[in-house]
């Protein structure tokens, strides 16, 4: 195989080489197949940064006049898909500039003035990236409102409560459910801190030392909504912590989804028979007629995998590169559009499967009793009568062991079993072995308790308000430049 063929197609670089790259060199090196959807915000720092060499006069009015025309159009030429990328283009810098020189001849490398493609690449990465993180964190106030809802439907729904997928003591299911959105909410407000880290633009910081031209990144900064700009130009240039930062959000998301697979694929079986998942969010078998299956539920929890995998690769990549730029870095983008783009997949499918999934609440307040999930009370009822828990705890599992031999439910045992088992046990035991009773006195903050479910869903309710308020925001400041 021959492998002295050189590439002949422009790059943004080569003064100094008497030939072109090699074909395998050029292979390797191209990333425009996947870093192209970069370009909108390629472009938004582009305008960026000729209004910084407008303002210092670094290049005649004629020729800015022209760059901006021609940026423009560019960028409607990328939304229209009009323009593309070609096989000569070894990423999207070159790409957008190729079709800046096509329009208004070699005066388009003019914008590449007081820039690298090392700061570049470092600003347009971090504004894809606040741009699609603002829309996982729109996806997931929405599926935390649709949590909330199917919550608040099931608040006066007994149920076990599993500890070791074993029965530990009854539950409202609302409760259950809405453990669900409290982990999303955590998701939230950690995108809000990496909003805040986040906000720096690397623009200005050319290859790694900044600028010898009249440059202001700080004005930069602003125009393109970061908070503040770079304020140490070789961390500017090789800062990636927002894209493994991102990546741990990301993969922490998919894990809290594939908890939620699992247990809708529980519920759904024929054993548990509690879940009744919509038509439209079930498939079915190629061979077996009568299936009915929960895939939604099963590419949740197989899809965690693939994020953790993402977080993995990349932290790993990250690890004990030198100095400034390294190439290296090229690696950073496919994991996080990857993982991006399964949560936006995976999200509204699992909302939606959520939302339509019917529980069968006698199934599920006869079992509430059951696995004598109501023992505790016994051991509290001793501790009311100040019955040392230690010897409590023993009583109640010695009305445990009596009912096994027996095949008895503790509300079975009769007053002189009790006694015998422990001289507090009196009969008034009897109204603590209850599911309501067990439910209704589970009035601690947070507890199961329907009064104490009613205050959790308000305040989930308003939280999520707040998170919607917030992404609101920070929309309004970046302009919404998401691309696909």
């Amino acid at each position: 195989m021959s492998t002295g063929a050189t590439h002949t197609g422009g790059a943004l670089w080569g003064g100094r080489f008497a030939d072109g790259p090699s074909e395998a060199l050029f292979a390797l090196s191209r990333s425009v197949q996947f870093d192209w959807r970069l370009a909108p915000y390629d472009l938004r720092s582009s305008l960026a940064h000729l209004s910084v060499l407008e303002s210092s006069k670094l290049l005649p009015a004629e020729t800015i006049s022209k760059l901006r025309g021609a940026l423009k159009e560019l960028q409607a030429e990328v939304v229209s898909g009009k323009f593309v990328p070609v096989d000569s283009d070894e990423d999207v810098h070159s790409a957008l500039e190729r079709g800046l020189t096509e329009k208004i001849g070699a005066i388009g490398g003019a914008i590449r003035a007081g820039r690298s493609r090392n700061d570049q690449v470092a600003t347009d990465l971090r504004l894809y990236a606040i741009d699609h993180m603002l829309a996982i964190a729109s996806q997931l106030t929405q599926l935390c409102e649709v949590i909330i809802a199917k919550a608040a439907e099931y608040s006066d729904a007994p149920a076990p409560g599993f500890t070791h997928l074993q029965h530990a003591q009854p539950v409202i299911f609302g409760h259950e459910i809405a453990k669900h959105a409290h982990a999303f909410q955590r998701d939230l407000s950690r995108i809000g801190d990496w909003l805040t880290r986040t906000s720096v633009s690397p623009l200005g910081s050319g290859a790694l030392a900044g600028s010898s031209l009249p440059l202001n990144p700080k004005a930069t900064a602003a125009e393109l909504g970061f908070a503040q700009s770079a304020q140490n130009s070789i961390d500017g240039v090789s800062d990636r912590d927002f894209v493994s930062e991102a990546l741990f959000i990301l993969a922490t998301i998919g894990i809290h989804l594939s908890r939620i697979g699992e247990e809708w694929c529980i519920l759904a079986t024929t054993e548990f028979g509690w879940a009744k998942v919509a038509d439209a969010y079930s498939t079915g078998s190629s061979i077996m007629p009568q299936k009915k299956n929960p895939d939604i539920a099963e590419l949740a929890r197989g899809k965690a995998g693939r994020l953790v995998g993402n977080l993995t690769g990349v932290m790993t990549m990250l690890k004990g590169l030198p100095f400034a730029y390294n190439r290296d870095l090229q690696e950073d983008k496919e994991p996080l559009f990857d993982s991006i783009k399964t949560l936006l997949v995976l999200l509204p499918a699992v909302s939606g499967m959520i939302e339509t999934t019917e529980f069968d609440r006698a199934k599920m307040a006869a079992a509430a009793p059951t696995g004598f999930s109501l023992a505790t009370e016994i051991a509290d009822f001793l501790v009311r009568a100040h019955i040392p828990f230690s010897q409590a705890h023993e009583a109640a599992g010695a009305c445990v062991a009596l009912c096994e031999k027996s095949n008895r439910e503790l509300h079975e045992l009769t007053d002189a079993e009790f006694l015998a088992i422990h001289p507090s046990l009196t009969g008034g035991v009897r109204e603590v072995l209850t599911v309501a009773g067990a439910l209704s006195s589970r009035t601690t903050a947070g507890g199961t308790a329907p009064a104490e479910v009613a205050i959790q869903l308000k305040n989930l309710t308003a939280k999520n308000g707040e998170f919607i308020k917030l992404i609101s925001s920070q929309h309004a400041a970046f302009s919404g430049m998401m691309s696909a």
